[in-house]
């Protein structure tokens, strides 16, 4: 598809697969907060958590990604979705940190 026909068909409202984006990227965000919390403080219930928040987040991008049927700009929040699983893969990586230092 001509990328003047993708700009063509933005679509500026916030769509469900952009709603699932935002929320999976929020979930990341306070999964990160958390597990920085958990490396500093040596905290084994934050950490868990963030290992959790960071698999939410990964799963739910990923499910996004997979689903969308178009490109950026076509209201499917494919990049959200690609965020989402960015950050989740953080979030996780984090939280697996957290779990070794605490053991």
């Amino acid at each position: 598809m001509p990328l003047h026909l993708l700009a063509d068909e933005a679509v500026p409202a916030l769509t469900s697969g952009r709603l699932w984006s935002l929320a999976a990227v929020a979930v990341g965000l306070v999964g990160v907060v958390v597990g920085g919390s958990a490396l500093a403080r040596s905290a084994r219930r934050r950490a868990a958590t963030a290992l959790v928040a960071g698999l939410i987040a990964a799963a739910v991008g990923a499910l996004v990604v997979a689903a969308a049927e178009g490109g950026p700009g076509t209201g499917y929040g494919i990049v959200g979705g690609f965020i989402a699983l960015a950050v989740g893969l953080v979030t996780t990586a984090l939280g697996g940190l957290g779990l070794r230092r605490t053991s």
